[in-house]
């Protein structure tokens, strides 16, 4: 827990701060090119991100004011529900192209038409993951974080 700058002299609600605000910035981190989609690591660690944040939220709960955690809670899995979205995509597409690669040629005509498909499913899902990022931004998200890790 040194990495997030804990010790055992830490009051409960100091550690609930430090965890918070960690791990608000981890996932703000990711944002840089988030959306492009020859980059899907991006997408799983940001989305790790998010559930490590709503983890140390729920953990800490009690040291916030309930309505504000609410809020933000619920913004967190907005995103990490389109983030899961987009990453089922990436994750199906690399399997799908690793097959493809072994496939005889009319496996790959099949796996052709599937990786079409699933293009196009991931590009819906960017869309979704766009708008999220953009709700989350007008909703100033990480603004209302930080103010509970204050």
């Amino acid at each position: 827990m040194a990495q997030l700058g804990l010790d055992a002299e830490q009051s409960y609600a100091q550690a609930a701060r430090r965890v918070v605000a960690a791990r608000t910035g981890e996932l703000f981190a990711h944002l840089d090119g988030l959306l492009d989609i020859d980059r899907p690591e991006r997408v799983h660690k940001m989305r790790v991100a998010t559930r490590r944040l709503r983890a140390g939220l729920e953990v800490f709960a009690i040291c916030f004011p309930r309505k504000q955690l609410a809020v933000v809670l619920d913004e967190l899995k907005r995103l990490a529900a389109v983030l899961g979205e987009r990453r089922d995509c990436d994750v199906q597409v690399a399997l799908l192209s690793t097959l493809r690669a072994n496939a005889g040629r009319s496996e790959r005509q099949a796996i052709d038409l599937l990786l079409d498909e699933l293009h196009a499913e991931q590009l819906g899902a960017n869309r979704r993951l766009a708008a999220a990022v953009e709700h989350a931004t007008t909703a100033k998200l990480e603004r209302r974080l930080r103010k509970l890790a204050q």
